[in-house]
């Protein structure tokens, strides 16, 4: 189990799973959202996502229409992810995290898209084009 927070504190959650793979999207979509060279998150079902306080502070933001990007209001850190098509999972973005996290990446997508100025160092799995 996990507890997450923003950055502000208003928003509290607590995910009840264990996470060992964090997945980095370097699409220019995510560069923007977060403000940097990618976005780093793990992929949990909606069940293990429990709101503890700060639910009417979610804001929303449709990327497309099949996907929606959740954020603070009060202080704007990205929450998750969730596309209509897959209700029963979510994209965390493992940055709000409060515990320490022993996970590995397990690939890079988007890297095509890449930042110019950001290297790839790692050898993990690289995809030109996103996973599902």
């Amino acid at each position: 189990m996990y507890t997450a927070s923003c950055l502000c504190g208003a928003i509290h959650l607590q995910i009840n799973t264990k996470i060992s793979k964090i997945f980095v999207c370097h699409c220019q979509q995510c560069q923007k959202a977060q403000g940097s060279a990618f976005v780093a998150i793990a992929v949990i079902q909606t069940k293990d996502l429990k709101m503890i306080k700060g639910q009417e502070l979610f804001g929303e933001y449709y990327a497309t229409e099949n996907k929606k990007r959740v954020f603070c209001k009060n202080c704007a850190s990205p929450l998750f992810s969730a596309r209509l098509d897959r209700p029963d999972i979510i994209r965390l973005r493992v940055g709000i995290i409060n515990e320490a996290l022993n996970a590995e990446i397990s690939s890079h997508a988007y890297t095509d898209n890449k930042a110019a100025w950001f290297e790839i160092l790692d050898d993990y799995p690289k995809f030109s084009a996103g996973l599902s």
